[in-house]
């Protein structure tokens, strides 16, 4: 870990952390996240930057709940950085497996927090477990958490659903993930199978972070685009 996980750049909860948002670090190290991140919060000009570029590897993700894991990984980022954090968690619910793999879907294949991440032994393993299963109705749940400094007393907080089901054949070669076995309700296409700026429309992710923007506006950490 580079000198950046061993110090802040600035105190938790400085001054310099106040007021509009201009650089953020995400906390995550997906590239694919990334890249959705980036076209999504393009329009107010903040610049995101990855924890990884910063040399903050990943926080332990041991919750049960969606915002919990998301909660902790924004602090863990804003507390090694000096900037403000936004972490999302986010994941598939799958009907017939009880909402698995849920929490666990970046490590469904294999649990272990230390374990290489594999997103064809992900959807490997859910494809097997759902093996003539006649409910393939599932999810996909996206939680955004963003925090001023490490000790933010009030985080603001977005979620956004994302309905379709589960196909056993992969379809597309876009998106990451589980995105080419999520077949999404009313569209006839996977996630894979659609173009960035329509998924950046329509996905969990999306939803959260138009609920996100608003919450952003109401904090005025970032300009209302709607008013002259």
């Amino acid at each position: 870990m580079s000198a950046h996980a061993d110090q802040p750049a600035e105190p938790a909860g400085s001054a310099a952390n106040s007021g509009p948002l201009r650089r953020v670090v995400l906390a995550s190290g997906n590239a694919g996240k990334l890249r959705e991140m980036q076209a999504l919060l393009a329009p107010t000009g903040i610049e995101l930057v990855s924890q990884g570029a910063l040399g903050v590897s990943d926080a332990p993700e041991p919750y049960a709940t969606f915002l919990e894991n998301a909660l902790t990984k924004a602090r863990h980022a804003s507390r090694l950085t000096g900037l403000p954090g936004l972490a999302d968690d986010s994941g598939v619910c799958v009907s017939a497996l009880g909402g698995a793999p849920g929490v666990r879907s970046a490590r469904f294949a294999n649990d272990r927090d230390d374990a290489p991440r594999s997103d064809a032994a992900n959807n490997a393993r859910l494809i097997s477990l759902l093996a003539g299963a006649p409910d393939r109705s599932a999810y996909f749940y996206c939680v955004l958490v963003l925090v001023r400094s490490a000790d933010d007393p009030q985080p603001v907080v977005a979620d956004g659903l994302w309905h379709g089901e589960i196909v056993a054949a992969p379809r597309g070669a876009g998106g990451f993930g589980y995105d080419p076995h999520f077949l999404v309700a009313g569209m006839g296409r996977t996630a894979a199978e659609l173009d960035a700026s329509t998924k950046n429309q329509f996905s969990h992710r999306a939803q959260a972070m138009r609920d996100l923007m608003v919450r952003l506006v109401q904090a005025r950490l970032i300009a209302d685009s709607t008013r002259p």
